[in-house]
């Protein structure tokens, strides 16, 4: 990690040049987690990484954290670790640090009540957001990047074929959440970021939340699970399941589903628009009938958050680029009826795509 992040904060510094920027400020989230590997509670005490496009950088932090942000930028000789005391005002400490400044880039997920403080304490500043400057550093991964998705692929796939153990008739939506996030643990994960469980017609609702619905015998249920591992990545992974067997009408639709979701892995390779990518996929439900269920984009990339660029949708030209991640995940959602979505992570390669994912893509019928 120690020349991950001198290298990724010296493409910071130039990137941030580049954009006629003279420095960024990098508040708790994704992007400081990616700069320097610190994943820093985001609390009322200012903790802010400062880099100077023309000095090093350095990351201010409460005096009461600093052993833990030492702990975790360990060896990290690029940055600094600067503590301020209870009695300091930390944001007048980073505006020095940039003192006669023209320009420089706020961190995206920098709360509100430090922005108005940081205005104050910089006048004659402009300041702009910083996510169009460090994004794109993170958009193609590394190789050891590819590898920590893989990892987090190949745990939250041991989770999905565990799930005839807690899946099944008479149970609650709740009750099969909370052994999900049991395991997603278990099978490798630091934590759980999400858990969906959506049974009969709760499964018309894309980010159902689980609930008290027990289900029942010929569901249809969409699972789409996800966490961040150890090392700061994370996954996502939908697969849907019938407890019994389904209607005709409902295995129909699912496969065109398939149909859609390999039609968009098919067409990744370096060069193709998102909206093309996109396209494949809605095309075939539109042909089947059901494009008017298809609600939300294709995907959204993946690495230190779940939902980052780029995002693979209608509207954007852009091609997508040898090694980006993302997920391609159509459904359709019929309301007050079912609904389904297949999701896997994929990588671009040099001529197509890697799936991450490797769990069947039939619907997979359980046991009533």
């Amino acid at each position: 990690m120690r020349d991950a992040v001198s290298d990724r904060l010296e493409r910071a510094r130039a990137a941030a040049a580049d954009s006629g920027l003279d420095g960024l400020l990098i508040t708790p989230g994704a992007a400081l987690r990616y700069l320097t590997g610190y994943d820093a509670l985001p609390l009322e005490r200012l903790t802010c990484l400062v880099v100077p496009v023309d000095d090093a950088p350095t990351l201010l932090v409460p005096e009461l954290e600093e052993p833990a942000a030492r702990t975790a930028v360990e060896g990290a000789d690029a940055v600094t670790i600067t503590p301020w005391r209870e009695t300091e005002d930390p944001v007048q400490r980073a505006a020095a640090m940039l003192a006669g400044a023209r320009r420089v880039g706020l961190d995206d997920e920098i709360w509100a009540e430090k922005v108005l403080r940081l205005r104050a304490a910089m006048p004659d500043t402009e300041q702009v957001r910083a996510g169009p400057v460090v994004s794109p550093l993170r958009i193609r991964k590394s190789a050891d990047e590819v590898d920590s998705l893989r990892v987090a692929g190949a745990a939250i796939d041991r989770v999905h074929a565990r799930m005839a153990e807690w899946l099944r008739p008479g149970r609650r939506e709740a009750d099969v959440a909370r052994d999900l996030a049991e395991a997603i643990v278990q099978e490798g994960h630091r934590r759980v970021d999400f858990v969906i469980v959506a049974s009969g017609p709760n499964a018309a609702s894309p980010h159902h939340e689980s609930g008290e619905r027990v289900v029942r015998a010929a569901d249809p249920v969409v699972v789409d699970i996800g966490g961040t591992t150890p090392d700061g990545y994370c996954s996502d992974e939908t697969r849907t399941y019938a407890v019994g067997e389904p209607g005709d009408d409902f295995r129909a639709a699912y496969e065109a589903l398939q149909r859609a979701q390999e039609a968009a892995v098919r067409a990744v390779a370096p060069g193709v628009p998102a909206a093309a990518i996109d396209a494949a996929a809605r095309d075939v439900l539109t042909e089947a009938g059901l494009g008017e269920y298809f609600v939300h984009r294709l995907g959204h990339g993946i690495g230190v958050e779940t939902h980052e660029e780029p995002y693979i949708m209608a509207g954007n030209s852009a091609g997508v680029e040898k090694d980006m991640a993302f997920s391609i995940e159509p459904g359709f959602y019929v309301p007050q009826r079912h609904g389904a979505r297949i999701e896997d992570i994929v990588l671009v390669t040099d001529d197509g795509a890697e799936r991450l994912n490797l769990r069947p893509r039939d619907l997979a019928v359980l046991p009533a």
